[in-house]
């Protein structure tokens, strides 16, 4: 499989694409064919895990792909790592049960495994932008990996308690947290930007290190969350919708990808947002706008109003029209908006469905779901159950599949605050551990200073 920009017609390998990143163009890679039919079985996360990245990458290295695997089982090692639990006519999807708590885990365990394949022993430095749980996943991800250091950039207000725990408390020499005085878009805006500077590549270059990418604009970050997409579709056995509480716009993507690539047997995608629902309005509107107005809320991971995978499906709607892409991208830049063809507005609508909750829903929706059936929920989660409810799923008899992004253990607060009393008992020994640990990531850096945090690492 070969890969080209969303915004040109490049054509890079798998490893190529993993390795830089972001295209050369300022563009995302993407698969330029569907890839043939594996036949293969879906009944495991492994199984899935292979199809995907078989199908994908298929000119990695059989045995690097198996590496990567057997690194995410021993970060998964239940017997059912991703269980599919029924709760009030919901069927929820627990991706959460990796070392963090959030379903960044999954693909954060196998990246770091192609990432050292890609880089052939070369010294790869990741900068990653997070809006809570990103950033901690791609630390644990990386944290000893040989060759490999990672600066995550986070908002220094915004994220629970346990996240920033988990991105100040790590003692791993290659792993940087900074801090930063802005926002989860700012941090996005400014990593992308290092991406597409040639005078800081070419810095690097002469330091011997190459840049590379976590997040979910890296292709080997995405194709391993299509695998859970369908091991779902294997326990559901039929036709199913599926809820997925959406920043970034990356994991419904997966989801996307697991049904127009693999022929996962998903009706509709509803994408759920927080009250920063430029998501559901771009769906809704086919224009992307962000408006004036970012707010800080209790599902803060989902705190974004540009959303760097939106434009992988701009290309999918658009037909694989690179100029077409290119063209919306270049209005974004200079109007801060842009509006599909209505031919792509109706092809998007066709299967993608958007809602929001706010967070007083959000911690009614909790205390709804914990009352009707036990089932406490992060305040992720819950704004995806909220927006199923909201929209009537499950509906027409057909299985609903929600995207459990987070344990609730990473929101203490918000899970109090919505019970009125403590209902998570025995937590994870990981996260008990962080409570006593030594704040050993202490950088803050206002969003202009970003540019000379990366460079102190050359």
């Amino acid at each position: 499989m070969t890969f080209t920009s969303t915004r040109s017609n490049c054509s890079v390998t798998s490893l190529e694409a993993i390795l830089r990143g972001l295209a050369p163009d300022g563009g995302l890679f993407v698969p330029s064919a569907r890839p043939a039919p594996t036949g293969g079985d879906w009944s495991t996360l492994a199984d899935a895990e292979r199809a995907a990245l078989g199908s994908l990458f298929d000119d990695v290295p059989e045995t690097v792909r198996e590496d990567a695997i057997r690194n995410l089982l021993a970060k998964f090692p239940a017997d059912d790592p991703v269980p599919l639990v029924d709760a009030d006519g919901l069927k929820i999807l627990e991706l959460f049960h990796g070392p963090t708590g959030a379903f960044k885990d999954v693909a954060l365990s196998v990246l770091p495994v192609l990432m050292v394949a890609a880089a052939q022993g070369k010294r790869v430095l990741i900068l990653t932008a997070t809006s809570g749980d990103t950033g901690s996943a791609a630390m644990a991800g990386f944290a000893n990996v040989p060759g490999v250091e990672i600066a995550v950039f986070f908002p220094n207000t915004g994220t629970s308690r346990i996240q920033r725990l988990q991105m100040t408390t790590p003692s791993a020499p290659n792993v940087h947290g900074i801090a930063i005085r802005g926002n989860f878009d700012d941090a996005q805006a400014a990593v992308k930007r290092i991406f597409a500077d040639p005078q800081i590549r070419a810095e690097a270059e002469d330091a011997g290190i190459t840049l590379s990418s976590a997040n979910s604009i890296n292709i080997g970050r995405l194709v391993p969350q299509i695998a859970y997409y369908l091991h779902a579709a294997a326990k559901v056995d039929g036709s199913f919708d599926v809820v997925v509480p959406s920043g970034n716009f990356g994991n419904i993507l997966a989801a996307y990808y697991a049904k127009t690539l693999f022929g996962a047997p998903i009706r509709k995608f509803i994408c759920a947002s927080n009250v920063n629902d430029v998501l559901s309005r771009f769906i809704a509107t086919g224009t992307y706008d962000p408006g004036p107005t970012f707010t800080v809320t209790n599902s803060p991971s989902m705190d974004i109003r540009k959303s760097s995978n939106v434009e992988r499906l701009l290309w999918l709607v658009n037909n694989g029209d690179g100029a077409a892409v290119r063209k919306l991208m270049d209005d974004f830049a200079a109007t801060g908006r842009y509006t599909l063809s209505p031919a792509a507005t109706a092809k998007l609508q066709a299967e993608f469905v958007g809602a929001f909750a706010t967070p007083e829903e959000t911690e009614a929706e909790m205390r709804l779901m914990h009352d009707h059936c036990g089932y406490v929920l992060d305040p992720h989660t819950a704004v995806a159950t909220a927006v199923a409810h909201k929209l009537g799923y499950p509906k027409d008899g057909v299985p609903c599949v929600v995207a459990a992004t987070a344990t609730p253990y990473k929101f203490p607060e918000t899970c109090l605050r919505a019970f009125g009393k403590d209902v998570l008992a025995n937590p994870p020994p990981a996260f008990v551990a962080m409570e006593h640990a030594p704040i050993t990531q202490k950088q803050v850096v206002d969003v202009d200073g970003i540019d000379a945090a990366v460079r102190a690492l050359f």
